[in-house]
């Protein structure tokens, strides 16, 4: 495996993203914020689009998981869902590229096994994140082959919308852990650093962390609405 891939081993991988109605969406101000990540000692970083990851690429020399957000008319998968959007992340090489991996249908009614399968075959030395909601889902694409499985979509899907990834000492964690033969990335609401320490003492392989470190309108909104609690409380 890549060096740069095996020094994930425990440590901190950063989100880098901003969607096209965010204020921060640039691939220039994306490049800025994995720098600032890199500066505080983060190991990896995950991003959005090729445009962003050329651009990060220039600024920093850490792994990249990439991923390309669309959404299709015919399917609820929007990260990775086709191979048009493999073949943009293809020419952008990130160390990893990430996709859906839940079981709804992908655009044109294909399956996740059958699309897997043949991005496999088309690119064997890619390495591969499995994008999942649930235990099932996960041990699943763990099954199909995928090089890391992540938690990335619990509480995001229909099947996962009652579940948070901490639960009960982050028990669908644990269980995929327990089930799972390749590496298993912790993702999705991990929003304080302790949540991110126990998942890596729990045996995941690394651990990602978004919009806490790099949106600052939602880390903003944390404040502003513990400020309005105080001033209905000074009004009532």
């Amino acid at each position: 495996m890549n060096p740069k891939v095996e020094n994930l081993k425990g440590k901190l991988i950063v989100s880098c993203q901003a969607l096209p109605d965010e204020p921060l969406h640039s691939s220039f101000i994306m490049g800025r914020m994995a720098l600032a990540a890199k500066i505080g000692g983060a190991a990896g970083i995950r991003a959005n689009t090729a445009e962003d990851i050329r651009e990060i690429q220039k600024q920093v020399d850490l792994p990249i998981i990439g991923i390309v957000k669309r959404d299709y008319d015919d399917s609820r998968v929007y990260i990775t869902p086709t191979e048009q959007e493999v073949e943009e992340l293809i020419a952008a090489e990130p160390e990893i590229i990430a996709m859906d991996a839940t079981g709804t249908a992908r655009p044109g009614g294909k399956s996740l096994d059958v699309f897997f399968r043949e991005m496999k075959e088309k690119y064997p030395s890619q390495l591969w994140m499995a994008d999942c909601s649930t235990v099932e889902e996960a041990l699943h694409a763990d099954e199909l082959g995928f090089d890391f499985i992540g938690t990335t979509l619990v509480g995001y899907t229909e099947q996962s919308e009652n579940d948070r990834i901490e639960e009960n000492d982050f028990e669908i964690l644990r269980k995929i852990l327990a089930g799972a033969k390749h590496k298993v990335i912790a993702e999705g609401n991990i929003n304080t650093p302790e949540k991110a320490r126990r998942v890596i003492e729990l045996g995941a392989y690394s651990v990602v962390v978004g919009s806490i470190i790099t949106r600052p309108q939602l880390i903003t909104k944390t404040f502003t609405e513990e400020l309005k609690k105080y001033s209905k409380r000074e009004i009532g």
